[in-house]
């Protein structure tokens, strides 16, 4: 059943139950007031029940009994004046007319202009009711009913009731209310029906239309929030779902472009060498390496070429290994500047042998405790320093090491003077395989990995690394890792 069946049907019942049941109480009221159904239809034919007030129609119907058994009571002053006092109780007065004289008058009627509305005699036995109609500043209901004296004289029984203008308007007007009322009730529950439906209908229909949009494949939209009720709550979780798959399929897709360019720069970069190798094989076998010294030239750079594409195919295999997570990292917790001095100083034999000028600055407190695993840690600068040197074009070359600590950080810095990168190069120095000068880099050998392993493997360790350069003059990668507050003394 859907929901604006369900809600059709709850509104009608909540607008049938209370109909029914104001009928079935205003049947039982009637009943136990003024008897079975039979005694009203009759009372109704008959004229009879004047009044709404038992005790005044009582008193009524006593009085026109009186005029037909004793009419001579009726001009009894005393019996009218004990009936007078019982009408007052109820709001009523009495006048009794003997033809045109009148024979009695309830004092508070005496200067009342309610003598000119006085019907006619008509004929004995005949009850008459007038409806309410202001009589000088009061509304007066006038009820009366004729006989005859004991003398034959025309007589005439005045029953003069003050009504509330409020109550006489709702008995005068009481089908007009209620069909009012009906028809009110009716238009206030269609409405609330119609606005409740429609806001729940409206937002689900829009859900209904993101799902189809979703499933033919498009997701450059945005769901609306119209309310903060449980169907907004929904919209909101349908609109973060939409992003997310929008952002998972945004990335499926990046990913599988990097696929593409993976393939393809591995494809180029080990063609390169396999290329020479080939060409190399080729000459040995035509016999262009005629000699001994050619044959064992040749030789060597097919080694060396075969070497290249195996360092490629190790740096690779790493690279891939550290992006899935299946490297594992052999954490110790160590003296930082211990560590910086010996690596320091073996790098500054290595860049002497090579005529390279270094300088080395070690700001780095005796205490400071890092948590590294130190071979990757060794492998994160080697591939700095290899890249440096790569790139190197004065003629006086330098390479300088910079280390300090900044709150609960360690920063080392390591700068060259070497080619620099384009300024709009810098970001992407740390992507795999990416070439800012695509032919000096493949002249200069190398898997385009380096540094793309070094950014994977300083995040395994918490920190983060980052390049600033200069055209022409210099490149700076620093290096940020977090320091530790005590020494575990061994592997975490």
């Amino acid at each position: 059943m859907s929901i604006r069946l369900k809600l059709l049907l709850s509104y009608a019942a909540m607008l049938l139950i209370p109909l029914v049941m104001m009928i079935i109480t205003a049947i039982l009221l009637i009943v136990v007031f003024r008897g079975d159904f039979q005694g009203i239809r009759e009372q109704v034919s008959s004229g009879v029940g004047l009044f709404e007030n038992q005790n005044l129609e009582h008193t009524f119907k006593e009085m026109k009994r009186t005029s037909e058994k004793n009419p001579t009571m009726l001009a009894d002053l005393t019996y009218l004046a004990d009936i007078d006092q019982e009408l007052q109780t109820n709001n009523s007065r009495m006048i009794v007319r003997k033809d045109n004289t009148f024979v009695y008058v309830s004092p508070t009627l005496v200067n009342s202009d309610v003598f000119q509305q006085l019907p006619a005699f008509k004929h004995p036995g005949h009850p008459e009711h007038e409806d309410a109609k202001h009589i000088g500043k009061e509304l007066l209901e006038i009820s009366s009913f004729d006989f005859y004296f004991s003398d034959q004289q025309a007589g005439s029984v005045f029953i003069i009731t003050s009504v509330n203008p409020l109550v006489n308007f709702t008995q005068k007007f009481f089908p007009v209310l209620f069909i009012t009322l009906l028809i009110i009730l009716v238009l206030t529950h269609s409405s609330l029906t119609y606005f409740v439906s429609k806001s729940i209908i409206s937002p689900l229909s829009k859900l209904k239309n993101a799902m189809k949009r979703i499933q033919s494949g498009d997701l450059d939209f945005q769901v609306q929030i119209t309310s903060a009720d449980e169907i907004g709550q929904l919209s909101i979780a349908f609109e973060q779902m939409r992003k997310q798959l929008k952002e998972s399929i945004q990335t499926q897709v990046q990913y599988e472009e990097n696929r593409k360019e993976l393939i393809s720069n591995i494809s180029h970069d080990i063609r390169t060498p396999l290329t020479a190798i080939r060409g190399y094989i080729d000459g040995l076998g035509d016999g262009i390496a005629d000699t001994t010294d050619k044959r064992q030239k040749y030789i060597e750079i097919i080694s060396s070429k075969a070497e290249e594409m195996d360092h490629l195919i190790d740096e690779l295999f790493l690279y891939s290994k550290l992006d899935l997570k299946r490297v594992p990292f052999n954490f110790e917790v160590v003296n930082f500047s211990d560590f910086l001095m010996d690596w320091s100083d073996e790098l500054e034999f290595e860049l002497h042998k090579k005529g390279i000028h270094y300088q080395s600055d070690i700001a780095v407190d005796q205490r400071t405790l890092v948590s590294i695993d130190r071979d990757k840690m060794r492998r994160v600068f080697s591939n700095i320093v290899d890249n440096c040197l790569k790139y190197m074009n004065k003629a006086v070359k330098s390479i300088t090491l910079h280390a300090k600590t900044a709150g609960t950080s360690v920063i080392i810095e390591i700068r060259d003077n070497g080619a620099g990168v384009e300024a709009e190069a810098l970001p992407y120095i740390f992507d795999r395989f990416y070439r800012a000068d695509p032919s000096r880099n493949s002249n200069n050998g190398g898997s385009g990995l380096g540094l793309a392993i070094s950014k994977q493997m300083i995040e395994g360790h918490g920190g983060a690394i980052s390049a600033q350069s200069m055209k022409g003059q210099w490149t700076c990668i620093t290096i940020k890792l977090p320091q530790k507050t005590r020494k575990d003394g061994g592997n975490e």
